[in-house]
C-alpha cells in the first residue's frame, strides 16, 4: 500500500512561498524514495492568486516535476485556485481544471483508485462562486456534488477499500466568514464511512496541537495541514502517513523544510 504525503495550502506566488515549495519537493526527492511507494495528496490553495498568470504557472511546473520524479500528485482547489483567496471568479474553475487536470469538463468527487485505497477529492470552492455569496473564504460542497459523493460511498466500486476523503475547507470547526457552509450534510454522508480526511484552509489554529482530529465524525484519521510553505510565518504539516498501519501514532510530520 501507498504511503500519503499530505501539503496544503502553497499560495505559490505569495512571497517565498514558491521557493518553499520547491525546498519541499527537493526533500521528498531525497527522503522518500522509491517515489512510486508514495502519493502526494495537495488540498488546495496551490496559487496565491488565479488572476496572475505567473503564480499559477509555476505552481504547474512544480506539480509535473514531482510527476517526473515518479510521485502520483492528486489535488483539488482551494478559495485562491477559483480568485484571489477574498473573492471568488467563477471564470477561473475551467481556467484551474485545465491547466491541472487537462479537462475543463471534470467533475467532483474526483475517484482515484491506486492499490487498496481509494481517493475521493472534492471541490470545497465552486458552490462559493455566485454573486451573491463569493466574497470572504467561506466554502460549500453543494447538494449535487455530496449526493454523488453518497451515490459513490453507497456503490460497489469502493466496497473493501480504504477511504480517503480530501478537501480544502476545514469541515469542523467554525469561523465567521472562513467556514464551510455545509458540514452537517457532509458529516451525514461520510460520518464514520470513509478511513481518513484530509483539508487545509486554516494556517493557524490553537485549539488542537498539530491540527489533528481523529475520531471527529467516526473517522480515525483527520489532518488539516494549515500551510505547508510556512505562508505567514504559520507552521504547516508535510504528514506522512501509512494506512497499512491503523494506528494513527504511526504518522509523522516529514517537515520538509
Amino acid at each position: 500500500m501507498k504511503k500519503i504525503i499530505h501539503l496544503s495550502d502553497l499560495h505559490i506566488g505569495y512571497r517565498d512561498c514558491g521557493k518553499n515549495f520547491r525546498t519541499i519537493i527537493e526533500n521528498i526527492a531525497f527522503l522518500k524514495k522509491p517515489a512510486e511507494n508514495y502519493v502526494v495528496v495537495i488540498t488546495g490553495d496551490l496559487e496565491d492568486n488565479a488572476h496572475e498568470p505567473l503564480h499559477a504557472e509555476e505552481a504547474m511546473e512544480c506539480v509535473a516535476h514531482l510527476e517526473q520524479l515518479g510521485y502520483t500528485v492528486l489535488l483539488v482547489p482551494g478559495n485562491h485556485d477559483y480568485g484571489t483567496g477574498s473573492m471568488g471568479d467563477p471564470d477561473c474553475v475551467p481556467v484551474f481544471k485545465t491547466r491541472f487536470y487537462k479537462n475543463p469538463e471534470v467533475t467532483f468527487p474526483r475517484l482515484d483508485i491506486i492499490e487498496e485505497v481509494a481517493f475521493i477529492g472534492l471541490d470545497s470552492t465552486a458552490e462559493e462562486l455566485s454573486w451573491y455569496d463569493r466574497i470572504l473564504s467561506e466554502g460549500e460542497l453543494g447538494d449535487a456534488q455530496l449526493g454523488r459523493l453518497k451515490e459513490l460511498l453507497d456503490g460497489g466500486s469502493v466496497n473493501g477499500l480504504k477511504k480517503v476523503v480530501y478537501m480544502h475547507h476545514h469541515p469542523f470547526d467554525f469561523k465567521l466568514g472562513r467556514q464551510l457552509r455545509d458540514s452537517e450534510k457532509l458529516r451525514e454522508v461520510i460520518a464514520n464511512r470513509v478511513d481518513m480526511l484530509l483539508f487545509g484552509h486554516y494556517h493557524r489554529n490553537k485549539t488542537t496541537v498539530g491540527r489533528v482530529y481523529h475520531g471527529v465524525w467516526g473517522i480515525p484519521r483527520c489532518y488539516n495541514a494549515g500551510s505547508s510553505t510556512h505562508k505567514n510565518g504559520n507552521t504547516g504539516y508535510h504528514r506522512v502517513i501509512d494506512l497499512s498501519y491503523d494506528d494513527p501514532r504511526m504518522d509523522y510530520d516529514g517537515m520538509f523544510i
